[in-house]
């Protein structure tokens, strides 16, 4: 059976071209980039070319990116490393934030910290004006993901960065799912913090980067060696680094190209359903091009996303599984409630490299006839 991946909101397949460039720099770039040696300069070289392209792509200064071992870690050492440089103990979020985010958040509260989860509507979006009348005078850190990576709603940062951008409110976005798929400009944005990962856009898993203003307070996690400008200790993996890059380069140049093929997709798969009579709503508005959440009528998740993994078909209830059963989508209960039908029977479809538009008319097919088959019961 010829499998078809609909999960890449969860990570993405390695471009070909980022396997060889990973494998090239595995086996010949094998030096430590803060040794003074030729072997080192080396290493030091590809490290500073690979910070140099991942600055660009979001307009930055090299000196402006901190690589850490991924998106977590990105937006732990945002959440915690304000926290722990600015005096004051409230920060604002939204509910619908990463568990990255949100278990941080949580673990500050535990510290004393007191911290405010905006809600959002039907939507998926949070007010920018929310933000505003939630602020106070001891708010140290606002942090609002781009595009929400369960839903693929798009929130206003570039909306709520105007109006923190005059104050000492530290503003913090998680990038990780829009990386690759939304042109960036942290100028234009006014972000003082922004985390990526490598993985969602056919990178290598175990890399990413923390984009910190230059004068933005910032403590670090880890300690030891003085690598990253001495705020994020440890020795870089240089070959994930320039595969990371290399990635990066890919999905920067075919952007506007993708964006148009995956809005497409969607477009192809709903067709299907309509067709086949299936009845269903889409999650969210104004969402990334690649993630397609559907409310299915008549489905449950657990036995859907079984029957759609044995027909081939690789997609995702964008939830938490713990222990062989699926919690309620957080984002989903933020949404509509926690009684709401939407949180049992939506289901994320989300594109990415290796797809056609016969893989997805076939998927499309096949997700029709398992809910019409799975309705009747």
């Amino acid at each position: 059976m010829n499998r078809i991946y609909l999960d890449h909101a969860a990570t993405s397949p390695m471009h070909p071209e980022v396997i060889a460039t990973f494998s090239e720099a595995l086996a010949s770039v094998y030096g430590n980039p803060s040794s003074i040696h030729t072997t080192g300069r080396a290493a030091r070289k590809v490290l500073d070319d690979a910070r140099k392209l991942l600055a660009n792509s979001i307009h930055a200064d090299d000196n402006e990116i901190i690589f850490t071992n991924g998106g977590t870690e990105a937006d732990n050492l945002a959440i915690f490393g304000t926290a722990a440089k600015k005096t004051g103990k409230h920060i604002i979020t939204t509910v619908i934030e990463h568990h990255a985010v949100l278990h941080a958040c949580e673990k500050l509260e535990h510290e004393g910290y007191d911290v405010t989860y905006l809600a959002v509507g039907e939507n998926g979006c949070v007010r920018a004006e929310d933000v505003k009348n939630a602020l106070r005078d001891d708010t140290i850190l606002v942090s609002v993901m781009l595009g929400n990576n369960e839903v693929g709603t798009i929130q206003p940062i570039a909306e709520i960065g105007e109006l923190l951008k005059d104050t000492a409110v530290t503003f913090h976005t998680d990038a990780v799912q829009a990386f690759g798929i939304l042109p960036i400009d942290v100028n234009s944005l006014n972000v003082d913090l922004l985390s990526v990962s490598a993985h969602k856009l056919n990178g290598p898993k175990g890399v990413g980067f923390l984009y910190q203003r230059k004068g933005t307070a910032l403590s670090p996690l880890l300690y030891g060696g003085e690598q990253e400008r001495k705020r994020r200790a440890g020795t870089e993996n240089v070959p994930a680094i320039s595969a990371f890059a290399k990635a990066a380069e890919l999905a920067l140049a075919t952007m506007e190209e993708k964006t148009s093929t995956f809005k497409q997709y969607k477009m192809i798969f709903k067709d299907v359903l309509d067709k086949q009579n299936v009845e269903y709503k889409e999650n969210g508005s104004n969402s990334m091009p690649h993630i397609l959440n559907l409310s299915i009528s008549g489905i449950e998740i657990e036995s859907f996303l079984i029957n759609l993994d044995l027909a081939g078909i690789s997609a995702s209830s964008g939830s938490a599984c713990t222990a062989g059963s699926i919690d309620p989508s957080h984002v989903l209960v933020a949404m509509y409630g926690e009684k709401a039908v939407e949180i049992r029977n939506s289901i994320r479809f989300s594109f990415g490299l290796g797809l056609t538009t016969e893989t997805i008319e076939q998927a499309a097919e096949k997700t029709a006839k398992i809910s019409q088959r799975l309705a009747l019961k």
